[in-house]
């Protein structure tokens, strides 16, 4: 069997979503659209006698700017697979931004796990896990669907069984600004938040990526989750005719167009993103 196992998963920008919560984990999920971005979460996987995590952000030159131990989902994840490892997770994007990195951190420490302890487990049944973790910690509701392949999603579905469509649009260069984490259990723990967010939700797949941007935006502004913050960055894309739209869940926006990163820039570090042309996937399997 292999001593370290790496792994990587795409993180998942929602437009706009759907709670679908039936009670059991598994089949409890979203509906809704979004893009799965190039950018993601890199976990190494090595075995060890007691569980640990260790999460890190690094800048676009490697170095890190942001290190913390433990997280609670993935020691869970590894309790259900009934394994001991020394988890290191890696990322470039700010942590509970709404780019779905938790649910990255999740699904590639699964699939990761599976090859380094020889579980014999499907993909389906790492994402599987995956997702009920999430749910059951309430950090998201469908971003490990989404992010099992790449390109723009359209979940008809929910859970990990639900159907998805997607769409890959060559030419969507998206940017992105966070101006604080807005953690998700905040608002999946409120029923005055769910419900309004399934009242603002327009039940259809868009066509196109301006039609995406279109109804993201949409659901935005009927959803009441717009921060001050996140309300003045859109402001400033409408005045410049940017389609943009709140990352959801995250204290921030993404935008489309070359014209947005420029824009976006002068509220904060800005990031540029690509839509992922492939899903989570293991990199490496040292002996």
């Amino acid at each position: 069997m292999p001593g370290k196992v790496r792994a990587f998963c795409p993180g998942h920008i929602s437009g706009y979503f759907k709670p679908v919560l039936t009670g059991d984990p598994a089949t409890t999920g979203s509906l809704g659209a979004g893009v799965v971005i190039d950018r993601g979460v890199t976990v190494t996987v090595i075995k060890a006698h007691s569980p640990g995590v260790r999460i890190l952000r690094k800048d676009a030159d490697g170095k890190i700017i942001e290190s913390r131990e433990g997280s609670t989902p993935v020691e869970s994840l590894m309790e259900r697979m009934g394994v001991d490892s020394r988890i290191v997770t890696e990322c470039h994007l700010p942590i509970g931004a709404g780019f779905g990195l938790s649910a990255a951190a999740l699904m590639a420490s699964a699939l990761a796990l599976n090859v380094l302890h020889d579980l014999g487990l499907s993909r389906k049944e790492c994402a599987g896990l995956a997702h009920e973790t999430e749910v059951l910690h309430r950090t998201g509701l469908g971003d490990v669907a989404a992010c099992q392949e790449g390109g723009r999603d359209c979940r008809t579905g929910a859970g990990i069984e639900g159907a998805v469509l997607r769409a890959f649009d060559g030419d969507m260069h998206l940017s992105a600004v966070t101006f604080s984490a807005l953690p998700s259990p905040t608002i999946l723990g409120s029923p005055e938040s769910l419900e309004r967010i399934t009242l603002a939700f327009p039940g259809k797949c868009p066509e196109t990526p301006e039609e995406f941007f279109l109804l993201s935006r949409q659901f935005a502004e009927a959803s009441g989750l717009i921060t001050p913050p996140v309300r003045r960055a859109l402001s400033l894309c409408d005045t410049y005719g940017i389609p943009a739209s709140m990352t959801m869940l995250g204290n921030g926006i993404f935008a489309m167009g070359e014209l947005a990163g420029k824009i976006l820039s002068g509220l904060g570090e800005a990031f540029s993103l690509e839509v992922a042309g492939e899903g989570v996937r293991v990199l490496e399997v040292v002996p």
